[in-house]
């Protein structure tokens, strides 16, 4: 995700009613680092969460082109460098779907990419723990998404074996 300019933020600050503008700053005073990230996704892609999520989906495919896989030291450098990415688009959006659907995004690239992955602990516990937030955050979807969701996990779940 390209953060905007600040031009183009102030002139859709601007066009919000006063109440608007102040969640909107509430919200933003939350994070310190990413705030003109926080903020463009806040004014031009909250209203349509499944491109953001897209494309969130597609920096991750950046990412991981870039990814070493004959080192399995700089493939796990990489690796988290991209979990960090993805869970800051999460924490952006505060949607538990969106974070249900990247990080089981994150577990099939991450499964698909050609990485010994359960000949490093390290990787194997990455995989692992995004395994439990994804059926952490799946417990508080709603039960027709939470089923459609968790065959989906199974069947990444199966590819383990």
């Amino acid at each position: 995700m390209k953060a905007s300019t600040i031009h183009q933020l102030k002139n859709e600050l601007k066009t919000l009613e006063k109440d608007d503008l102040l969640e909107l700053c509430l919200r933003l005073g939350k994070y310190k680092k990413d705030n003109k990230e926080l903020l463009t996704y806040l004014l031009f892609e909250a209203h349509d969460e499944q491109g953001y999520i897209e494309s969130v989906k597609r920096d991750m495919d950046e990412q991981m082109e870039s990814i070493n896989t004959r080192n399995t030291y700089l493939a796990k450098k990489t690796l988290r460098k991209v979990l960090r990415s993805a869970n800051k688009f999460i924490r952006y959006s505060g949607n538990k779907q969106t974070a249900v659907e990247v990080l089981m995004y994150f577990c099939t690239i991450l499964k698909d990419s050609g990485i010994p992955l359960y000949q490093s602990r390290v990787l194997t516990n990455m995989f692992d723990m995004q395994i439990k937030n994804i059926k952490a955050a799946l417990s508080t979807l709603h039960e027709d998404l939470q089923y459609d969701y968790q065959l989906e996990l199974e069947n990444l779940e199966m590819k383990r074996l």
